[in-house]
């Protein structure tokens, strides 16, 4: 299992972002593993315990994760100068974060301020209303509930027939 599964299994493990539910799923793996190389069977009622006395060994995959994990990040620490790796292995960003429920942001494009298009968020009158010299937008959106495409075609006709 040390020759051929481990190595496979831990590939790039210095990058991963350990979490509970990743330590517990590395341990299910490595018991699952030497369950199947010692022919036990699922269904059959043995412990872990028993099975790592059966096999001799002890749990390590964890345990040379952690290792890993520890010594790449000694060796980036002890880098020259400064470098992205350096930076990105905090996993914090530079300044605070404003307190609260973040702020629900329109995309660049949406707002009225920026080449004349209409927010997403106005009510459909809202949108009709301000267009540009008075006139209504062509970009009306169906809402759910709304009116079905030809009844919004033709009272958007009737409409134009009325301005011009």
């Amino acid at each position: 299992m040390k020759a051929l599964v481990c190595p496979v299994a831990t590939y790039d493990c210095e990058n991963w972002t350990l979490r509970k539910n990743e330590e517990t799923r590395l341990d299910a793996f490595e018991m699952k593993r030497l369950r199947k190389i010692l022919r036990v069977s699922w269904t059959a009622k043995k412990t872990n315990e028993w099975v790592l006395n059966k096999a001799a060994v002890k749990r390590e995959l964890l345990d040379t994760v952690k290792s890993r994990k520890l010594a790449y990040y000694g060796h980036t620490t002890r880098k020259q100068g400064s470098c992205l790796e350096k930076e990105i292995i905090p996993g914090t960003m530079p300044g605070a974060r404003r307190r609260g429920r973040p702020r629900r942001h329109a995309r660049p494009g949406w707002t009225t301020s920026r080449r004349g298009q209409d927010s997403p968020w106005k009510s459909q009158s809202e949108r009709q209303m301000s267009g540009i010299n008075g006139e209504s937008t062509s970009m009306v959106w169906p809402t759910l509930g709304s009116r079905t495409a030809k009844e919004q075609n033709r009272t958007e006709q009737n409409r134009t027939s009325l301005h011009g």
